[in-house]
């Protein structure tokens, strides 16, 4: 995604009567970040006399300069920026302002691992995932539409892919423990299947039949009796493996490894597999809009942030930031976006796929 804008007339008027060149911002690459994402500025005017350092605002906020020439500007966003309107100073003169969709912090403290889960009335789930075997207090948080955040679930361990059923039930993978436990909307917490290894990624098909992958190389299904099968093999993965189903009914499938070009599988209902796109760095959460294109937390030529795959497998990065592990889109038009510590929301106008069809 970019920003484009149009120039404006150049030039205003100096104390001696001549002409300052006010910089011109004509495009910002991606067009939506969180704070501490990298975007570029394409423009002109960006300094004065070519050799003068400009300087790039986000409201008051002093932006971190990377790369600079006189067309184009490589900034890091500030981490204490609060919206996205930013300006450039050349030394002479002030750009007028352009504005990035920019992430806001709904909740901090946290240690998600895996996509957030959002319920039907607009609440999200998230967790403290810990290190391999630690217990902490509470393990999954509730925030609700006013952005305030609730215990949910205390004393699970290793709390790592979340996903929600039709009837709101929240189900939740313990790698530690591989096992899936069911968690109803009043917190109460059973057993729903056990044996899954270290047990990462789930969701949904459209029949809800539940899918686990553990990380050392399998994919579990569990038909709503129960049954469980091996339903695909795939390479171990370092981390997690993460899942989505698309608009296809194929379950997309990402696991980081060693390699610095990861896959992104999709597998048939068959349990076929095939890569529907490699090239990403640690590729982790996944979404689909409805138009079908896949959005991937992951880095794109040594960018990290969001990358937004097409139906056709065409890559560009969306959205700019660090540390982002897991994503899901919200009935407003909106996307929540999860760190390895963080919750944020950010604005995107695009129309979420429904998890459950």
């Amino acid at each position: 995604m970019s920003l484009w804008k149009k120039s404006s007339p150049p030039g205003q008027p100096s104390e001696k009567g001549g002409s300052l060149r006010k910089p011109q911002i004509e495009r910002v690459v991606p067009g939506a970040a969180i704070p501490g994402g990298e975007v570029v500025i394409r423009g002109s005017g960006f300094t004065e006399d070519g050799r003068t350092r400009p300087t790039v605002r986000f409201g008051d906020q002093l932006a971190s300069l990377l790369v600079s020439s006189s067309r184009s500007l490589t900034v890091r966003v500030p981490e204490s920026a609060v919206n996205g309107e930013f300006t450039i100073n050349n030394g002479s003169a002030t750009s007028d302002a352009v504005a990035i969709a920019l992430g806001v912090t709904v909740a901090e403290n946290l240690h998600p691992v895996a996509n957030p889960a959002l319920d039907a009335a607009g609440n999200s789930y998230t967790t403290i995932s810990g290190t391999r075997g630690q217990k902490v207090p509470v393990s999954v948080f509730k925030i609700d539409r006013q952005r305030q955040v609730f215990p949910f679930l205390n004393d699970l361990m290793n709390p790592t892919g979340l996903a929600l059923d039709r009837d709101g039930q929240l189900y939740i993978s313990s790698r530690m423990e591989g096992t899936i436990y069911r968690v109803t909307p009043d917190g109460h917490r059973s057993i729903y299947a056990e044996g899954m290894g270290v047990a990462t990624g789930i969701a949904f098909d459209h029949e809800e039949n539940l899918y686990v992958g553990d990380r050392t190389g399998t994919i579990f299904k569990i038909d709503r009796a129960r049954k469980i099968f091996v339903f695909a093999t795939l390479e171990a993965s370092i981390a997690a493996y993460h899942l989505a189903f698309g608009p296809d009914w194929n379950l997309y499938v990402t696991g980081p490894t060693t390699s610095s070009h990861d896959h992104v599988y999709r597998v048939t209902p068959a349990g076929e597999i095939a890569t529907f796109y490699r090239g990403l760095g640690r590729p982790q959460g996944l979404a689909f809009d409805v138009e079908g294109n896949l959005y991937v937390a992951a880095s794109l030529a040594g960018r990290r942030g969001v990358v937004r795959l097409t139906p056709k497998a065409q890559a560009e990065l969306v959205i700019s930031g660090p540390g982002i592990v897991g994503l899901a889109f919200t009935d407003h038009r909106s996307m929540i976006l999860v760190t390895n510590s963080s919750v944020l929301e950010l604005f995107m106008d695009i129309e979420g796929l429904p998890l459950l069809r």
